[in-house]
């Protein structure tokens, strides 16, 4: 059986093909499109499937479309009647789309089909709808390893819910309760988003990453967690909230926030993007983390009550915040869990298409050996040959060594590492969802005191107090964290171990916010972030052979099986697919080197970059 699924015309659209259960192929749009959270319809994305399948469309068996977009227009359409005249401006601007794309989804998805298959039958069709948080959860319990799990999906919204409780066993998932819009836990943090001066749908990372640098002796985190709970936000004993609308815009209008009223309460305007951040930004990032991790802890505890399950799985955009899920993890109410590493609406795609093998056709599962999940190490996206990189080599006229033998290639790259340089990382399958996960990967020595400073200001081009992941070669995690779990998709936080940490000065938390990041925190201090915790990731051997042993050579020359490990873009670029995309953005920063499959550049050799303006001033902003 031979299913395609697909999320479109929100953010992150997504393409995911299964046959018989297994995963075969899947892929965000913007990879191919160049623009970054492309919402249109995954044309390229899936044209990959059905080529890295080796299938027609006209032989698929289903196409499965991530939500219901009439119970959308429904809740769209209630919430303006319920708040009238209040919305109006809003209402006129998403009538317009409605009426010409998604009330006529059916034809718009087989015209659109039929464009990249011009023989396809559409009237042959097989088109499903799921809920929207049905895809969610699908997209977490089916590839996880448990056979019975609690399911918790958290968003901004799908059609009416916002967060789910549900439980699966087998190959059935169950919903059992639910909170509604307008009331949304990840509308909330994209709320503080937006007036922390970050965009809404990308920024929430931002966020989380700013949130360390909150003051916690601070009087300021009282004070803002009293106004919080007093004026925008009840919270209850299970899990759920509700949220005072006076504060807020999105259910009436194309603003998140009423900027008087939080100016008001918290007693300074919203951050204008790109403006200095001062500490009482990071107060309050802190505080709304803070309220985050306890909210989702609330949820899981009820998710446990309800279910009685051992294990937890976890999806929606709010599980890719990987502090709460560390802090989740650590306080024991699951004996473990499980994270779908594309947990936005891009993963809705892959959801939606298990979801209509398991509960449309009722196939059985088939759960993984040895306890591992089914993503495959989340490697599932395109691949290019050693020839497609000598194709774009001619076309730049670089220059590069092809070198077969991978030990001796891997002893270049980790004495570059060790020298301090930083290495664009271009292997096998493109990674499925947000994380890079050393197959388009920027890689630098996590020892190195200057490699944050360095990639962030003149790689990344982004605010220097974002933080990178480590990557450690998994048999080492406990060397160097408090992690007794696996972290293949680098969504969980943990501390770095006692040993490991250095003293901090008395006034430490007093010091301004850029000397507090560039006091030494531990020897690992490029990934060690203030509060001395990291986002991990744990690299395995058998789903990441070739990266696995890149580390572990480095950890022969110097005791360190760990490197720092973040995406292979540029800020406001999706990350790259192509091993075109890698050498332009090679050129175009101070990456050092570059290894595509193997093929070996090294950045002093190659000639004259003539872009390198033009990459910056068009990837300035997010």
């Amino acid at each position: 059986m031979k299913i395609l699924g697909i999320s479109a015309f929100y953010h992150d659209s997504a393409a995911a093909l299964i046959e018989h259960g297994r995963i075969v192929a899947a892929a965000q749009e913007e990879r191919f499109s160049r623009i970054k959270q492309d919402s249109r319809f995954p044309v390229e994305s899936v044209k990959f499937c059905m080529m890295q399948s080796g299938f027609r469309i006209a032989e698929l068996d289903a196409v499965v479309f991530y939500d219901k977009p009439l119970l959308k227009f429904e809740r769209l359409l209630e919430t303006f009647y319920v708040n009238a005249p209040k919305g109006l401006e809003q209402f006129l601007s998403f009538v317009p789309v409605w009426l010409k794309e998604k009330l006529f989804l059916k034809k718009l998805i087989r015209d659109e089909l039929q464009v990249i298959e011009p023989s396809l039958d559409v009237k042959q069709l097989k088109l499903l709808f799921p809920e929207h948080h049905i895809s969610h959860a699908a997209s977490a319990f089916f590839p996880s390893p448990f056979d019975e799990a609690a399911i918790l999906t958290i968003d901004g919204v799908g059609e009416w819910s916002t967060a789910t409780i549900m439980h699966g066993r087998g190959n059935v998932i169950k919903p059992l309760k639910e909170m509604r819009f307008p009331h949304s836990l990840g509308l909330l943090y994209s709320a503080f988003t937006y007036f922390l001066g970050f965009k809404v749908n990308s920024g929430e990372y931002k966020l989380m990453g700013m949130a360390p640098y909150g003051n916690p002796n601070s009087m300021k985190i009282k004070e803002y967690r009293e106004k919080i709970i007093t004026y925008l936000l009840d919270i209850k004993d299970d899990g759920s909230i509700w949220m005072n609308q006076d504060y807020f815009k999105y259910a009436t209008g194309l603003r998140m926030i009423n900027e008087k009223k939080w100016k008001e309460l918290f007693g300074f305007e919203t951050r204008p993007v790109e403006s200095n951040i001062e500490q009482h930004h990071c107060d309050l990032a802190y505080t709304i983390q803070q309220l985050h991790d306890e909210i989702v802890i609330k949820m899981a505890v009820t998710a446990k009550k309800m279910t009685g399950a051992k294990y937890l799985c976890l999806a929606g955009g709010s599980a890719l915040n990987s502090v709460s899920n560390g802090k989740l993890l650590k306080k024991g109410i699951f004996e473990n869990i499980w994270i779908q590493p594309a947990a936005g609406d891009a993963g809705g795609a892959l959801g939606a298409a298990l979801a209509a093998y398991h509960q449309y056709y009722g196939a059985e599962r088939a759960i993984a050996d040895n306890h591992h999940d089914t993503m495959q190490g989340a490697y599932i996206g395109p691949e290019f040959s050693d020839l497609d990189t000598e194709l774009m080599a001619r076309k730049f006229k670089a220059i590069f060594h092809h070198i077969d033998d991978f030990e001796k290639m891997i002893d270049i790259v980790t004495d570059h590492l060790n020298d301090g340089k930083v290495v664009g990382w271009h292997q096998g399958r493109m990674e499925w969802g947000p994380r890079a996960l050393g197959n388009r990967s920027i890689l630098g020595d996590a020892r190195n005191k200057e490699m944050q400073k360095k990639i962030n200001l003149k790689i990344k081009y982004r605010e220097g107090f974002r933080p990178f992941a480590p990557s450690v070669i998994a048999e080492d995690t406990q060397s160097f964290f408090d992690l007794k779990t696996d972290s293949p998709y680098m969504l969980l936080i943990s501390d770095v171990v006692e040993n490991r940490r250095k003293s901090l000065p008395v006034d430490y938390y007093d010091l301004p916010l850029f000397d507090r990041l560039y006091t030494p925190r531990s020897d690992l201090q490029s990934i060690t972030h203030l509060d001395f915790s990291a986002r991990i990731q744990t690299v395995h051997k058998d789903t990441n052979p070739r990266y696995h042993r890149l580390i572990s050579r480095f950890k022969e020359k110097t005791g360190y099986g760990i490197i720092v490990n973040t995406s292979f873009n540029v800020r406001g670029e999706p990350i790259v697919c192509t091993p075109e995309d890698s050498f332009s953005c090679f050129m175009a920063t101070e990456i050092d080197t570059l290894v595509i499959g193997n093929m070996l550049f090294i950045k002093e050799e190659q000639p004259e970059w003539n872009n390198k303006d033009k990459w910056k001033r068009v990837f300035a902003l997010d």
